[in-house]
């Protein structure tokens, strides 16, 4: 069965492009033009993938982004902007995107985009993993599900990326530039303040004092790194 992408865009001509290139490399699309119509469809169809312009009539990307969110749809998104703004882009990666691509872009970057993502949101066949422990957090890979002191957290799909990469370079000190090309795949061009906010938020989730963590280190000058609580 062929895996669905959401194209959601109010420009015509843009819809238009990006349905016939994601088509051509061997996907099925459904569209939407404005806000509220692709927050019905994203809400009772079903989807592997969601492109999503951050400006739209009626409700904008980033309310429809925070929406699904709290819905507990966690298909992956990739938002479309006209605007190189920097705000926008970490907004819309704290509110739950997958990725971010600024206007005018290339079709073919899209698509690559779009695989790249639903590479790393599903496992690799053949792969098995065994569950991670650090101190009372219990990562579980292959089910994207962590627990802490036996109780299930609440994670994005990129806070969890972040997580299981951190663990499983435990006691290593990783730079916010490592990260940045790990987990998100490829060079945010420096906007390192995105690893610090995902930072902040698995703190908020795991850590027993925020102000004093205990998982995730901060190595001043350097980056990240995450240890056994002691």
């Amino acid at each position: 069965m062929k895996q669905k992408v959401l194209i959601v865009d109010d420009e015509e001509s843009i819809v238009t492009l990006l349905k016939y290139n994601i088509e051509q490399s061997g996907y099925e699309t459904d569209v939407a033009y404005n806000g509220l119509d692709a927050l019905q469809k994203a809400t009772t169809l079903e989807f592997d993938f969601i492109i999503l312009d951050l400006m739209l009539p009626e409700l904008d990307g980033t309310e429809v982004c925070k929406k699904l969110r709290q819905q507990q749809i966690d298909t992956p998104i990739l938002m479309l902007t006209a605007r190189d703004d920097e705000f926008d882009k970490v907004l819309g990666l704290e509110l739950g995107a997958d990725d971010y691509l600024t206007k005018p872009f290339s079709p073919k970057e899209v698509v690559a985009r779009i695989k790249a993502i639903l590479r790393r949101s599903h496992p690799i066949n053949g792969t098995s993993y065994k569950k991670i422990k650090i101190g009372d957090l219990l990562i579980y890979p292959e089910q994207y599900v962590a627990e802490l002191n036996g109780e299930a957290l609440d994670f994005t799909r990129k806070e969890f990326e972040l997580l299981l990469y951190l663990s499983k370079n435990k006691s290593r000190v990783l730079s916010r530039d490592q990260l940045l090309n790990s987990v998100w795949n490829y060079d945010f061009a420096g906007d390192t303040r995105i690893v610090d906010v995902h930072v902040s938020h698995l703190r908020e989730k795991i850590e027993p004092d925020t102000k004093r963590p205990v998982y995730i280190k901060t190595i001043r000058g350097l980056g990240y790194k995450m240890e056994d609580p002691t």
